[in-house]
């Protein structure tokens, strides 16, 4: 019931049933889009990642009320046909939907907006279309492309793994910074992302647009050679007191392929385990460890929020044949994320759960025992008074009332 309130307010399963195209027969449909979205977004925010999990789920009283129907919801077979009915202009209107719950999120225009872009790997166990095997992560699986500006998700892009790591990154970023300074034309966005984004043509667009970047670069025998004093000194220092070294600097560089010098910030640290020198290439202004420690290192919050996505959210659920719907799947999962987001960012902001992952979320609120009474006229959720969290639970109903 919670996710339910949520939805109420971000409108989010409104907007997607307004927006996809239903190519059924009006006279045949016995559940309407909105009720199928949000039987499947509710019930992957909730822990239910099946398909077959709808059996026993469309004969649950708080589910059907949460989607406002008095009767049986929809079976697995029916949400297999809506999954196997998405289109690519689905990935794009879904898109357009997480973008505009995105905007609203925000009271007024924001100074700075940092977008995190980044790849991972998503393991395949069949024959689905559009499987790869990837050296690197040694399994056959596909690599998604998710696009985070701080906790809050606007990109899950499903691709395929025998492409380069940035494949379609530049026309994402480019549609993004559009769309965002549409809404926001003083808003200062910058694409931070590792070294595996790291292709000229996007710095290149960055740099013409204004566009601030901070992105990672592989290590080479050029950078270790211009960081070589640098590391040289950290060395002695760890010589001296055993202790880490960490030191930093910033030179000019160009790699063969790029077009020009840009500036590269050199980490070079020294531990027990030997030199571990990292290197970034960016064009804001700032001292090198600041932008670095401060900047830089933060993407690794993202990375978390992927795997909260993967494991708490099941992002990696893509055991469909068809391409099409395993896109789906992902952005279902992605909705629900969004959903989870929105409830921890505005229902437990200041609370014990302020920075609890979806998985905690889930066991202290969303599934709770209670006794359901239902007639004709209302529904009644009975709680046991034993339950530790009766305050917090009531809080935040509060915060997402009316």
């Amino acid at each position: 019931m919670l996710v339910r309130q949520v939805d109420r307010q971000l409108g989010l399963t409104r907007r997607l049933a307004a927006k996809l195209p239903d190519r059924r027969e009006p006279g045949k449909v016995r559940h309407e889009l909105k009720t199928l979205l949000g039987q499947r977004i509710f019930g992957i925010a909730c822990g239910y990642e099946d398909l077959n999990d709808a059996d026993t789920l469309r004969h649950d009283a708080v589910l059907q009320s949460a989607l406002e129907r008095n009767g049986t919801l929809a079976s697995a077979p029916t949400l297999c046909r809506l999954e196997n009915s998405a289109t690519r202009r689905w990935l794009r209107l879904i898109h357009e939907t997480l973008f505009e719950v995105f905007v609203e999120s925000f009271d007024s225009e924001p100074e700075e907006l940092v977008l995190d872009f980044d790849s991972t790997d998503d393991p395949v166990h069949g024959q689905q279309e559009g499987r790869h095997f990837h050296g690197f992560y040694r399994q056959w699986c596909f690599l998604p492309l998710y696009v985070f500006c701080g906790e809050r998700l606007l990109v899950s892009y499903l691709r395929p793994s025998n492409i380069d790591a940035a494949k379609h990154a530049p026309r994402i970023l480019r549609l993004l910074v559009k769309a965002l300074r549409t809404v926001w034309p003083r808003v200062k966005i910058t694409l931070r992302a590792d070294s595996g984004f790291c292709r000229w043509k996007m710095l290149s667009w960055c740099e013409a647009n204004e566009v601030g970047y901070i992105v990672g670069v592989a290590k080479n025998k050029r950078l270790n050679v211009l960081s070589e004093a640098v590391q040289k000194e950290a060395f002695e220092r760890y010589d001296q007191t055993q202790l880490k070294a960490r030191l930093f600097t910033e030179f000019e560089y160009k790699a063969a392929s790029w077009d020009h010098k840009r500036r590269v910030i050199a980490k070079a640290e020294h531990t027990q385990k030997g030199s571990n020198p990292r290197y970034v290439v960016s064009n804001l202004a700032g001292e090198p460890q600041a932008l670095y420690d401060e900047l830089y290192c933060a993407r690794g919050e993202m990375e978390n929020r992927i795997k909260e996505q993967q494991l708490g959210l099941f992002s990696d659920r893509t055991s469909c044949h068809a391409w099409w719907a395993n896109q789906l799947r992902l952005l279902l999962s992605s909705c629900a994320y969004v959903l989870c987001e929105a409830l921890r960012r505005i229902g437990l902001q200041g609370t014990e759960l302020a920075r609890a992952q979806v998985s905690t979320i889930r066991l202290k609120l969303f599934k709770i025992g209670v006794v359901i009474l239902r007639n004709t006229r209302r529904i009644q959720l009975r709680f046991s008074s034993a339950y530790p969290l009766q305050e917090l639970f009531s809080s935040v109903l509060a915060r997402f009332a009316g």
